[in-house]
């Protein structure tokens, strides 16, 4: 377990890292740079939810199936 929080520390640590990177060289004006983070995060929702709907979908079915059987 210690290696899995390791590993998935190092991976958001990175991330983090990367953003702020990213964010400090982008030859972008700030309103260019807040709404194209607007648009990602916003994005980011959609997907997620999309994503959530459809697990949904999938453990409702399988609950019909078991309480069926």
């Amino acid at each position: 377990m210690s290696r899995v929080f390791s590993f998935l520390a190092g991976a958001i640590s990175g991330a983090l890292v990367g953003s702020v990177v990213v964010i400090l060289f982008t030859p972008a004006s700030g309103e260019e740079l807040k709404q194209g983070a607007i648009d990602r995060w916003n994005l980011t929702l959609e997907e997620a939810r999309n994503a959530r709907d459809q697990k949904r979908i999938e453990l409702e079915k399988q609950y019909r199936d078991a309480s069926a059987a």
